[in-house]
């Protein structure tokens, strides 16, 4: 996991594979409520394949010819998986939504209900998990090690930290883009999405960036495949831009016409960016504080309720609400209106913006500062609840489930203590 240093359990890992199909890894949904059956708005329960959440939006907005702004959902969920989730479009009937059954790519629909309220984002409870762990050297041994660190990670909590999804891990710029943003250079934001090739990116993908690095625009707006849809967009802007403004140097452009270039995303997209450098942060900072224990009081530390609000009294069973999952340390989510934890904790905060050159009043974002974040105190553990391992034949089985906004690969680092995609 990027920028993730600390492990909390002291057992040697089980080591292993995971994704080796997309099998292997379930993900499914757990919301706060089922629809009710009646109302103007159509929830339907879906199972993707090696499908992310975004991109089956937009097209099931594309095959309805409808705004994608008419469609809700509670929570991204992995690519390289199976999952399910509901999904919802406002102001729509089932038989409209029953028309997409055979039209969506690697995307099954499971049941279909209309429901009074729409379906915003963090409308759930969490996510359970079925994981296959293939390859390990002692299976029998590996499921027996990993129900003793299942039973730690249980009673102490696990450390909150953001997976690899969060970044990317073929190209794993999308924090980089976010730090460019907090430095107001908006050309270099764009150069850095659609151009910037990767090493471990395929090389046709390769090629295209190239392109767009040469300023070979137009070529590589048309050899783009249809997985750079997002790329495509800002380029399609961004040529649209360049015309506009009779020009063939992108360099010569203003500052209004690479905000129209950015905002072309769709706004979870680019809001992803600052968000994904302040989780590359936050992965440092919970590595720093998880030394001094997970699941206890350090002086100066900022305390958060299950709802992540701040609590200003604790009294003196601080330790006990702790280790009871009522109240949890934390770590911070930089932005600019954040407070830092206080005495040698706020330090070490510090220090962190410090070696990265940022202050708290760049994450303004000035010149788009609807990108911009206040930041947050961030819990640094979660839950895990019915969690259990067993052998099969084909590797150790891990099922658990965890808090809507946290990560399964944080769970499956204690468990393989290897790099966990």
């Amino acid at each position: 996991m990027l920028n993730a240093e600390t492990y909390i359990t002291s057992q040697k890992g089980i080591g292993g594979k995971i994704r080796v199909k997309y099998e292997d890894f379930y993900v499914e949904e757990i919301p706060e409520s089922e629809p009710s059956g009646e109302g103007p708005n159509t929830w339907f329960f879906i199972e993707k394949v090696g499908r992310d959440t975004l991109d089956v939006v937009l097209d099931i907005a594309q095959e309805l010819h409808i705004d994608r702004k008419r469609m809700g959902f509670a929570g991204m969920k992995d690519k390289r998986a199976v999952t399910r989730q509901w999904l919802c479009v406002a102001n729509s009937e089932v038989d409209e939504i029953k028309e997409l059954e055979d039209k969506l790519y690697k995307v099954k629909i499971l049941k279909i209900m209309q429901n009074e309220k729409k379906l915003r984002i963090g409308q759930l409870i969490g996510n359970k998990f079925r994981l296959l762990i293939r390859n390990t050297e002692n299976p029998e041994a590996g499921a027996q090690t990993a129900n003793e660190i299942l039973a730690e990670l249980t009673r102490r909590g696990v450390p909150n930290y953001y997976g690899w999804q969060r970044f990317g891990k073929k190209r794993p710029n999308t924090h980089m883009v976010g730090k460019i943003l907090l430095e107001n250079d908006l050309k270099k934001v764009i150069d850095a999405y659609i151009g910037n090739p990767y090493h471990e990116e395929p090389e046709h993908i390769k090629e295209v960036r190239q392109m767009y690095d040469e300023g070979k625009l137009e070529e590589s707006f048309n050899a783009m495949p249809k997985g750079m849809r997002y790329e495509k967009m800002m380029l399609k802007t961004l040529l649209k831009e360049m015309k506009k403004k009779k020009s063939d140097d992108i360099g010569l452009l203003e500052d209004n016409s690479y905000k129209r270039v950015i905002g072309s995303l769709p706004k979870p997209l680019k809001r992803m960016f600052v968000h994904a450098y302040q989780s590359y942060l936050f992965n440092k900072a919970v590595s720093d504080r998880s030394k001094l224990g997970i699941d206890k009081y350090v002086e100066g530390d900022i305390i958060v309720d299950n709802d992540e609000h701040l609590v200003h009294e604790f009294g003196d069973e601080i330790n006990k609400r702790i280790k009871n999952f009522e109240i949890h340390p934390t770590a911070p989510l930089f932005g600019s209106k954040v407070p830092l934890a206080g005495g040698k904790l706020g330090e070490m905060e510090q220090k962190i913006l410090d070696d990265e050159g940022v202050t708290l009043e760049d994450f303004k974002v000035p010149k788009m500062p609807k990108l911009g974040s206040h930041g947050l105190r961030r819990a640094l553990r979660f839950k895990i609840w019915d969690a259990s391992a067993k052998v099969t034949e084909e590797g150790v089985l891990v099922e658990f489930s965890i808090p809507k906004g946290c990560y399964a690969t944080a769970v499956l680092r204690e468990i393989m203590k290897n790099e966990v995609v």
